[in-house]
């Protein structure tokens, strides 16, 4: 199938890793030309080195996790051309008890979370508008519904992503641009690897992953963690141009976790 990305500029924020890092790469193959993000140049040209020859990838270094480095990333990414497809990536995650969870805890979730891809997709919004055609994603996730009692102010960023993401969909109504959200479910990647290594503590790892599913997830029909290629391959597809009847949408892949048909 055509895709009909080849030759837009698509930029994935928090993409030197895991989930962005899958999408980055699976775009690249599609024939766009993406923008990786990430915070440091080292990250950047770590990544870059792992996804040689994989297409057309540009690096710029930037913390969304403030408006300094959203602007940042915005103006060194349209210099390259106008922004057809933003993905909303970049996110942390702390599993912490909800009574430890300082005011800090919760306003940096925030804007790292939420506010990255309020300000990413209110710098896109303008020029996708005029070109009539664009692209944002929100990465959410399914604690977007399933509210995770083991760290409750990421589930709280990630239930916020799906109102802004619809919010913006209805504000672009018949305009060409779409706005999606992917909620995924637990997906294997660096920083997965290394939560699920300290709840082993020494012990077996594959043990921990079978155990995570048959007590913290036990709604899962897959009862495995994702791969990052499973969740980069829905939203490659709700880049593109084949895509461009569904907006407003929180598309799961979840892996079945929640227990609803709607």
């Amino acid at each position: 199938m055509d895709l009909k990305i080849k030759g837009k500029l698509a930029v994935v924020t928090g993409s030197t890793k895991g989930i962005g890092k899958a999408i980055a790469k699976t775009l690249a193959n599609e024939g766009a030309h993406v923008v990786l993000n990430g915070r440091s140049q080292g990250s950047i040209d770590e990544a870059l080195e792992e996804l040689k020859g994989e297409g057309e990838i540009t690096g710029i270094p930037a913390d969304v996790g403030t408006a300094a480095g959203c602007s940042k990333l915005l103006e060194e990414a349209q210099k390259l051309g106008p922004i057809e497809i933003l993905v909303n990536n970049a996110g942390i995650f702390e599993p912490k008890p909800f009574q430890e969870i300082t005011d800090e805890d919760w306003l940096k979730f925030y804007e790292v979370n939420v506010m990255s891809g309020i300000r990413m997709s209110r710098g896109v919004v303008p020029s996708m508008k005029d070109r009539g055609w664009g692209r944002i994603l929100f990465i959410a996730s399914e604690s977007a519904i399933n509210i995770p009692t083991e760290m409750v102010h990421y589930g709280m960023t990630k239930t916020a992503q799906l109102a802004v993401s619809r919010g913006l969909a209805k504000t672009l109504k018949d305009t060409g641009v779409t706005v999606n959200s992917v909620l995924p479910g637990p997906t294997w990647s660096e920083g997965v690897e290394t939560f699920v290594e300290q709840m082993a503590e020494g012990g077996d790892v594959e043990e921990t992953k079978k155990a995570f599913f048959e007590e913290a997830r036990p709604s899962s029909l897959i009862q495995r963690f994702a791969d990052t290629e499973e969740v980069a391959a829905l939203v490659t597809y709700l880049c593109s141009g084949q895509a461009a009847a569904t907006t407003g949408a929180a598309m799961r892949c979840d892996g079945g976790i929640v227990d609803t048909c709607f």
